[in-house]
């Protein structure tokens, strides 16, 4: 045979596994003059698995009749331990031409089947047809690697615009109380906190920790001469106060993502109370979407204890004890738990 018609698999490392050194070394002889260079031999089954663990070979020939552990066990054993990911044609050669012989070895993974002496041709062309498809695979294996890291990145990149788009968006409705912007950071980063302390599952929490930076986003529809007002706001002003739930709820309706999904419910039910005198829909209990229930506690704390221009700073331990003093009318007591866990 041409062996220019192998050249594909002359760098495939191929184990011969024989107790007979004349089997051994004829083999050796034909796929050498084959053109083949990475051929590795075992004489015993202890050796073959040695080999096959140190070596990872892309294809095994492998005689049956072997003392000590044969080329059954062989079999059984490279097929649960041979992990290269991708699958290692096996090429039995045996001078047991029993049906028996070839069954067993095809049940325990064997890729196909030949007898002694046995044609050098065929050999060839057996090994040929099993080192191409071996490097098939091996070439899709590497492709759908490729593949996976590139939507690792993808997915990184658009995580994190989504971060940045987030960041921006809560600034907008917050840069005027807050023009620094950390008062949204600070509420997220406490609403995860509080939910991973409450056991939430984990894409719950990292999604919160996004999201409850956009609760308070409908203030960017408030006017200045309200939100900024260093007194006390009137019945009407409290009301025009009250829109910038539902403003941010449409700002955010009709997300296709769950992220944009949670940012909509906290936006519309952040100021909701347990105890059903929040608003804007007036919502009790477990009404009130879980995400909502925990920023409404981390909301408020954040507000409690660094000054506005309508109030003064609270000490911590005073903020604390006002959102204990709530729990089970302002908040859930599942949450304010959850948050004094976190917080003292």
């Amino acid at each position: 045979m041409d062996s220019s018609t192998l050249t594909l698999g002359i760098h495939q490392r191929i184990l011969i596994v024989d107790d007979d050194p004349v089997n051994l070394r004829f083999l050796e002889r034909l796929l050498g003059h084959a053109g083949y260079e990475d051929i590795v031999s075992a004489s015993s089954g202890g050796a073959a698995l040695a080999e096959a663990q140190q070596r990872q070979p892309d294809l095994i020939i492998l005689d049956l009749q072997m003392p000590g552990i044969d080329g059954y066990e062989v079999l059984a054993t490279l097929r649960s331990s041979v992990s290269s990911g991708v699958h290692v044609p096996i090429l039995v050669y045996t001078a047991d031409v029993t049906y028996e012989a070839r069954k067993r070895a095809l049940e325990l993974g064997a890729s196909d089947f030949l007898t002694k002496p046995g044609d050098a041709q065929e050999i060839l062309l057996r090994v040929r047809n099993f080192l191409t498809v071996r490097g098939l695979h091996l070439a899709l294996a590497s492709r759908n690697d490729d593949l996976e890291r590139i939507v690792r990145e993808r997915t990184h990149e658009l995580e994190a615009s989504q971060i940045e788009i987030i960041e921006r968006l809560a600034r907008a409705g917050e840069r005027r109380d807050d023009d620094t912007g950390e008062h949204t950071q600070r509420v997220g980063e406490l609403s995860g906190d509080i939910a991973e302390a409450m056991g939430q599952p984990t894409q719950l929490v990292r999604l919160l920790r996004l999201t409850a930076r956009l609760h308070d986003l409908g203030k960017i529809g408030v006017p200045d001469s309200i939100l900024l007002k260093p007194g006390r706001l009137t019945p009407d002003e409290f009301k025009e106060m009250q829109l910038h739930s539902g403003a941010g709820a449409r700002i955010l309706s009709r997300g296709l993502t769950p992220l944009l999904q949670m940012a909509e419910r906290i936006a519309q039910s952040h100021h909701e109370r347990y105890d059903g005198t929040g608003y804007p829909d007036g919502l009790a209990g477990e009404e009130i979407p879980i995400e909502a229930r925990i920023v409404a506690v981390a909301d408020v704390f954040d507000a409690l204890t660094h000054a506005r221009p309508y109030k003064a700073a609270w000490e911590v331990a005073d903020a604390i004890t006002e959102i204990r003093a709530q729990s089970g009318r302002h908040f859930d007591p599942k949450v304010v738990e959850a948050f004094l866990a976190v917080i003292t």
